[in-house]
């Protein structure tokens, strides 16, 4: 029974996933909970946060923290994952993103919320924050052979972008549905955040089920390496090439800030007066479609390589980005931002595929920690100046103009730095 079930898989997989190990099938499990969980809270978070009380500007600069926090966390365990252990790091990680969710869900103190933000994982942008990608992205790269990496990574993208359309999806339908059951908006949003809480225990439950083939195997070897740095960041042969990167990434992820997709949500609504329901099947689709462009992104980058691709489907992305505003009608602008989201994240899967294949093996939790961290930094300054863009209606679309400039100026030097800088299968 049990060899005609795995026949029956085998012909209606994809080549690519028919082998994978158990622990590399729990961490696409563990990516998709993780990102539904925020998606679902990416919809509904500034709804939720001007509820309480705040402002704009407040909520921007809860957001700003929050991401701050998240940067603080990300670095402690990412570059300690492959000393101390992945799967400690990957359970405390969940812990406090369970942690996070059930005080947002239980005050309206600002320092209290501001004070779970920074020390706890919350994801105001639907997309991954705190420790888990780079550790499961090292991981994976363990468990999976090099010629299959970014398909394996395309399909790992995959499984985030269906979680995080699922989640958007989910979270604004329930919200909407339970204020048609005459519960109070507040009430509706805080029902996600106890959802979002559940799945972090979840989350904290399967990652002690993964085996320790996913544990970091590699001593680096007998070439010398400078101690403090490694004590300090981990990264010891990889650090010029991880510092290049790092600074790059910021600069998109800065950019990237200013339209998180709490925001952009946030947008349609002042914009257009657009209710959850729809915010919900909006981003929904626009996740999806960024999901699927992952796998055309793994087709494409066997053919003109990784760093190609990650320029030449980013780039007139962003110049979409800043068309969205300029549509003169709601049906325009989703159309625009659905197009937009299509190629937009074919950067994903490529971009964390050669983060893995430039660095040292040994270094590769500490590598993705770091430029994780980078991005998340740079993510997290720009939401408190977008705050102060949508406090003032004249100045609503101005975050869509910035974040586009932002990204082209990072896609023109990325190609400019790392042309010449190759991976091994390359």
């Amino acid at each position: 029974m049990r060899v005609r079930v795995r026949r029956a898989l085998d012909r209606v997989m994809p080549v690519t996933l028919t082998g994978l190990t158990r622990d590399a099938w729990l961490l696409f499990l563990t990516r998709f909970l993780r990102l539904f969980a925020y998606g679902s809270l990416s919809v509904m978070l500034v709804f939720y946060l001007v509820g309480l009380g705040l402002s704009e500007v407040q909520t921007g600069m809860l957001l700003t923290l929050t991401l701050v926090g998240d940067t603080v966390v990300s670095l402690l365990l990412t570059t300690r994952a492959d000393r101390i252990g992945r799967r400690r790091m990957l359970v405390a990680g969940a812990l406090l993103m369970a942690a996070a969710g059930l005080v947002f869900a239980g005050t309206s103190n600002l320092a209290v919320l501001l004070l779970a933000g920074i020390v706890g994982v919350i994801s105001p942008s639907g997309n991954e924050v705190g420790p888990f990608l780079p550790i499961e992205q090292a991981a994976l790269t363990h468990v999976v052979p090099a010629a299959i990496r970014t398909d394996v990574f395309a399909w790992y993208t995959l499984a985030g972008a269906f979680g995080t359309a699922a989640g958007a999806l989910f979270g604004g339908v329930a919200t909407q549905a339970l204020q048609q059951r005459q519960v109070a908006p507040i009430a509706s949003y805080r029902a996600i955040l106890l959802i979002y809480a559940s799945l972090g225990i979840v989350l904290a439950i399967l990652f002690t089920r993964l085996s320790r083939a996913s544990e970091s195997t590699s001593g680096g070897g007998n070439e010398p390496r400078p101690e403090k740095m490694m004590r300090l960041f981990g990264l010891g042969r990889s650090r010029r090439v991880v510092a290049k990167l790092s600074a790059l990434f910021a600069l998109d992820s800065f950019g990237g800030g200013f339209v998180v997709q709490s925001f952009a949500a946030y947008w349609f609504y002042l914009r257009y007066g657009v209710d959850p329901g729809t915010l919900g099947a909006i981003f929904f689709w626009a996740n999806m479609l960024g999901g699927l462009s992952a796998l055309v992104a793994s087709k494409l980058a066997a053919r003109i390589g990784l760093l190609e691709t990650m320029v030449a489907t980013h780039l007139p992305s962003n110049v979409l980005l800043i068309l969205v505003p300029l549509m003169p009608n709601l049906s325009l602008a989703i159309a625009l931002l659905l197009v937009r989201f299509s190629i937009s994240q074919m950067d994903v899967p490529t971009r964390q595929s050669y983060t893995m294949a430039v660095v040292s093996p040994e270094e590769r939790s500490a590598a993705g920690g770091i430029t994780g961290v980078a991005r998340t930094i740079g993510a997290s300054i720009s939401p408190v100046l977008a705050g102060m863009m949508f406090a003032r209606p004249s100045w609503i679309n101005a975050p869509f103009f910035v974040a586009g400039a932002l990204k082209i100026a990072y896609d023109l030097l990325l190609y400019r730095e790392f042309v010449s800088v190759r991976p091994p299968e390359e």
